[in-house]
């Protein structure tokens, strides 16, 4: 495995004391309670009281503030304490902000991960041994009877597609600029976005290009709502959609027209190997030379910082639980091979997009 020079730094030697070591395991046991406890931290709007605080509150201060008992304020600000999301003043004894609790409130990447973590994953987390057994998305039960989460988006309650969506919008979306200009470096004038949700991409294809045709490919219920999500935008009389299930692998990419790009943002790490070869051997069959396809991902191995490699690595056990069963946030090394057995080659990988997203231009072999 070909880690980045920040992970290899991390990620191929022990780093922590025997002390560290098992402070770490014994967050690993308390790691539930310590997510909800600073969920409802922020929830109840106690972080922000202490941020905006000049000196400091006390626990009966924040009750009074917040409208909870004193022993609730009491039992979460202890849990804090030893978190490490507030600090106390020993010499007031007032609480006061610290540093964690100050990512908390104004990181948005952990805001949208705390949202997706608790409205879509927590509950269907309970299921993971079960899921990892039989390679299904047994958590994906107590939302709905799907084979998988995608069919159930457009059926999902209403604060879990508001999480789901903005979590995958919050990562994708960062990345546009620099992918945009990626792709219409080479003039496409039609273009396949395979997976293309809710039509975020095609708009924006079509607002930087005035000529390029996109053509929306999705499940058919995603191309229902992408229509709705489109409807009267401009450009939008420049997207259409075809609907098909690809795991069904008798479903063919769409021949209407030559496609000059073939578009995957966040999308094939949707499936296992094998999908993922059958999808791409389908691309690879209305290509031609002069086609290419974009692959965007945000590959873990890749990543700079090591936050984001842990944010990736955990992001797969929710594709175990709840989205498939079966797929996961792939490394470098694992896709590069995938996309070759399926009669393709990586041209070149554009890498540090966004929020470290990497696209890989293929072609034919």
């Amino acid at each position: 495995m070909n880690l980045s020079p920040a992970l290899e730094k991390v990620y191929t030697k022990e780093r922590l004391s025997a002390r560290e070591a098992q402070a770490r395991a014994e967050w690993i046991a308390w790691g539930p309670i310590v997510f909800q406890a600073s969920r409802l931290m922020l929830k109840f709007g106690i972080l922000d009281l202490l941020r905006d605080s000049d000196k400091g509150m006390t626990i009966s201060e924040v009750a009074e503030q917040t409208g909870l008992s004193v022993y609730a304020v009491k039992v979460l600000m202890e849990a804090s304490l030893c978190i490490g999301t507030v600090i106390v003043n020993k010499e007031t004894e007032r609480f006061e902000l610290a540093k964690t609790g100050w990512f908390l409130i104004n990181d948005p990447a952990t805001r949208v991960n705390i949202d997706f973590n608790h409205d879509v994953n927590y509950e269907g987390w309970f299921h993971l041994e079960e899921a990892l057994r039989e390679g299904k998305p047994a958590g994906l039960k107590h939302f709905g009877p799907w084979p998988t989460i995608y069919e159930g988006l457009s059926q999902l309650p209403e604060q879990v597609q508001k999480s789901w969506f903005g979590f995958d919008h919050f990562y994708s979306d960062s990345s546009f600029q620099q992918a945009l200009e990626v792709v219409f470096a080479q003039k496409p004038r039609t273009l396949l976005d395979v997976g293309g949700n809710t039509g975020r991409w095609a708009l924006q294809c079509v607002g930087y290009d005035q000529q390029v045709q996109v053509t929306v490919m999705d499940l058919p219920q995603q191309v229902e709502m992408m229509r709705e999500q489109t409807a009267g935008k401009p450009g939008a009389e420049r997207i259409d959609a075809y609907g098909t299930d690809l795991l069904n692998r008798s479903n063919p990419f769409p021949t209407d027209k030559h496609y000059d790009a073939i578009w995957m943002s966040q999308f094939l790490d949707c499936f296992g190997e094998d999908e993922i070869q059958s999808i791409l051997e389908r691309a690879a069959a209305i290509m031609d030379a002069d086609s290419r396809v974009y692959i965007m991902e945000t590959l873990w191995d890749r990543q700079r910082f090591e936050p984001a490699a842990f944010c990736l690595t955990m992001t797969s056990l929710y594709f175990t639980a709840l989205a498939n069963g079966n797929s996961k946030m792939y490394n470098t090394d694992d896709m590069v091979r995938i996309i070759r057995q399926a009669g393709l080659e990586v041209e070149v990988i554009h890498d540090n997009l966004g929020q470290g997203h990497s696209i890989l231009v293929c072609k034919k072999l």
